[in-house]
């Protein structure tokens, strides 16, 4: 059998493990065996901190999955979707109504003709 051996702690510390021990582990011993392998093990030093907690993790993947959410619907508002309509307009068989230009030759005697024909009634009447 093992022999004990007495160690000074504060009576608030040796409260805390007292509780922690018996909440998760069968005997003290067994509780501070495994709490000086876990640093031993794992290679840190307990006045280590182990970086942010998992609450502050998921708020910042959160975070950034928002923002690529929002990247992703502003590269489909301004690429996706007008290279596709650019796309499916060069593929319609459809020919669009012919409307005369403004221009025409047609339009453009026409208007010819008027106009001189304004400015002679305007000369003929001074």
């Amino acid at each position: 059998m093992d022999s004990f051996i007495g160690i000074r702690f504060k009576k608030e510390t040796a409260k805390r493990f007292q509780e922690f021990s018996r909440t998760h582990f069968k005997s003290h011993t067994e509780a501070m065996a495994t709490m000086l392998d876990f640093f031993f093990y794992n290679e840190i030093s307990p006045k280590e901190k182990l970086g942010p907690t998992g609450q502050t993790i998921e708020a910042k993947l959160l975070k950034r999955i928002n923002a690529v959410i929002a990247i992703m619907r502003d590269v489909e508002k301004t690429q996706t979707k007008p290279t596709v309509a650019m796309i499916q307009s060069l593929f319609q068989t459809e020919e669009p109504d012919h409307k005369p230009l403004i221009l025409e030759k047609k339009f453009v005697e026409k208007n010819k003709q008027v106009k001189i024909q304004e400015k002679r009634n305007q000369n003929n009447k001074l």
